[in-house]
């Protein structure tokens, strides 16, 4: 009988790693799991298998096999049997893109794509550094290269908005001085003021006619003894230093930044008018010569820019303490989601000329952006609202522990938390407003899809595939722009979701 000390055995070498169940890895396994993991949904998969084989060869044929891709005219469209009429895109391609803007100035158009992908690709790859700088040139120096580019720039601005800007600009840091002790004791802001306060009279009344206000000075206001564009730049320039001035010497001050804040922003502000009214040599090229996917990129595009820290100031009103603030907040938001949008177009487009002084008009297209960028930002309010609801109290008491004001609060602690919770809804409202840029053909601007179905009228290209394929066309381009903004989004929302990982 062999002993305790016979039968015992010590493995003295680890066991070879195995590898896993082919039932659980592979292809074989995402079958089975997400396919036919039960009855049902094996019932479920096989019916869509028999209606995907149903319906895909057909549109195969008639998108690629059958389709025309070449043709002068119509004529390669017209005999039986034929399927799509690409060759009526493939002639109209250039018209769906540009619109109507001249063939000869194209290239305003492919710089202004170029200098947005350049500023957009950065910002949306997080690895990319230097966020800082590319969010200046993408918020700032973008947006007046793009003005400048498509419209050909050379704008006759009304003296009265500078003039107006300074002033505003004047008497809010001397309330900002007035209410903080520190900086008043500097002095420093107090002095800034009164200089910008100066500089704004010898504006208001030594422009060189080009405002409307000039009258109130008499004729030396008329007498041109300083011109406009000097009088901006000079401004601009010095309201620059200013703002940097103030914070870089009162580092530290309660009121410095807000001054310093104030004075950089009516700067900018007075640099950009300036920039604007300056003659490149480009020829001007008027908004009812776009269309096409330029016309829907720009809506979209600024709408959303627009309409997102708009709407979120708005739900940050609707849930203030002000009762002021919040009840107009409230009735903004609520009159504006409760009217749809082809009504405030028509509204922006037709009726507001009626309520205008003689002689007072806007761009038709800019009236058309205004509209949509109010419309949107009701919708943003809510959704922006709903995250900050969500916050837990615990957050906002936390951080009042912790000595932040409201201010602080909301953009160091909650906001960050409220906004990465609703990104979902913020991007299907962009996407929403993407695909409702097409109701602006209402207003007579033509669109992507406005211009596609402005190519049916071309007697060149009527047949019975040209409208389909047209319409084809302009449905994959707009999944595209969608699609990519919902892919890019659940990216984001991936990457963020540092307090919930998947285990």
């Amino acid at each position: 009988m062999a002993t305790a000390a016979e039968l015992a055995y010590v493995q003295r070498e680890e066991e070879p790693i195995l590898p896993a169940p082919r039932s659980e890895i592979g292809a074989f396994a995402w079958f089975r799991q997400n396919l036919f993991s039960s009855v049902g949904n094996s019932i479920v998969t096989i019916i869509a298998i028999l209606f995907l084989a149903w319906v895909i060869p057909p549109i195969v044929r008639w998108a690629f096999v059958d389709a025309v891709w070449t043709g002068p005219d119509r004529e390669v469209c017209l005999p039986e049997g034929v399927g799509a009429c690409w060759a009526y895109v493939n002639a109209k391609f250039a018209q769906f893109i540009y619109g109507r803007y001249p063939i000869d100035e194209r290239w305003r158009v492919n710089l202004t794509g170029i200098l947005f992908v350049a500023g957009i690709v950065p910002m949306a790859i997080p690895s990319i550094p230097f966020k800082r700088l590319n969010a200046i040139f993408l918020l700032g120096v973008f947006p007046v290269a793009a003005v400048v580019l498509l419209t050909g720039g050379h704008f006759d601005i009304s003296f009265d908005w500078l003039f107006g800007l300074l002033v505003v600009a004047a008497l809010l840091s001397g309330l900002v001085v007035a209410m903080t002790t520190d900086v008043r004791e500097r002095g420093l802001a107090g002095i800034v003021t009164l200089l910008a306060i100066a500089a704004a009279v010898v504006a208001f009344a030594y422009g060189d006619g080009r405002d409307t206000v000039g009258y109130f000075a008499g004729d030396v206001g008329r007498g041109g003894l300083v011109n406009a564009r000097l009088v901006i730049l000079v401004a601009g320039s010095a309201a620059l230093i200013a703002g940097l001035v103030a914070i870089l010497r009162t580092p530290g001050e309660p009121g410095a930044g807000r001054v310093g804040a104030l004075w950089i922003g009516a700067g900018v502000l007075e640099l950009v008018f300036f920039a604007l009214t300056i003659d490149f040599g480009l020829r001007p090229v008027e908004t009812q010569l776009w269309g096409g996917l330029l016309v829907t990129l720009v809506v979209a595009i600024i709408g959303m820019v627009t309409s997102l820290p708009l709407g979120i100031l708005l739900a940050l009103g609707r849930r203030s303490k002000m009762p002021v603030v919040r009840f107009l907040s409230v009735v903004f938001i609520e009159f504006w989601r409760g009217v749809p949008l082809i009504t405030v177009l028509f509204m922006a487009s037709v009726m507001l000329p009626v309520f205008l002084p003689p002689g007072v008009t806007f761009d038709k297209l800019l009236r058309a952006l205004i509209g949509v960028a109010l419309f949107t930002s009701a919708y943003i309010a809510e959704v922006v609202r709903g995250g900050l609801q969500a916050i837990p109290r615990g957050q906002y008491e936390a951080a009042a522990a912790m000595g932040l004001k409201f201010g602080p609060m909301m953009r160091l602690v909650v906001l960050p938390q409220a906004l990465k919770i609703v990104i979902p809804g913020i991007v299907n409202s962009f996407i929403s407003l993407f695909k409702d840029t097409s109701l602006v053909l209402i207003v007579g601007i033509l669109d992507l899809l406005g211009t596609v179905q402005q190519g049916f009228n071309d007697a060149n290209w009527t047949s019975s595939k040209t409208p389909a394929t047209g319409y084809v066309f302009a449905a994959v381009v707009f999944w595209m722009f969608c699609f990519g903004m919902s892919r890019y989004s659940i990216y984001t929302e991936n990457r963020l979701n540092t307090g919930h990982r998947r285990r």
